[in-house]
């Protein structure tokens, strides 16, 4: 971890105003697909959510269509998928490795 880029990060973030914060903030939670480490252990995740991208690529790939997505996850919209499926199409070989790491047989 660069402890020297966060030091900064947070010294900048410290000097702003109360309204440059809520900036920060909403410009941060617009994000549509957000990585925190401290959040689903750093996997990318659908905005303000717990859901990881993983998770619903998954879910599609075992023939989950968009409507069951929907159904089984309320708080998500077609944008949110939309936006899923565009985060997979870039990062395909990292989130494929996710799937067979946290789907595999724990049995074996």
């Amino acid at each position: 971890m660069n402890t020297r880029l966060v030091d900064s990060l947070v010294q900048i973030i410290e000097s702003l105003t109360p309204e440059e914060r809520i900036f920060l903030q909403e410009q941060l939670n617009s994000k549509p697909i957000q990585v925190t480490v401290s959040v689903c252990g750093g996997q990318p995740r659908i905005r303000n959510t717990r859901i990881p991208v993983w998770t619903l690529v998954a879910f599609r790939q075992q023939g989950a269509d968009e409507e069951e997505l929907l159904r089984n996850y309320p708080t998500l919209t077609d944008d949110d998928l939309t936006d899923a499926w565009a985060y997979y199409e870039q990062h395909r070989e990292q989130l494929d490795q996710e799937i067979i790491m946290f789907t595999e047989d724990k049995d074996d």
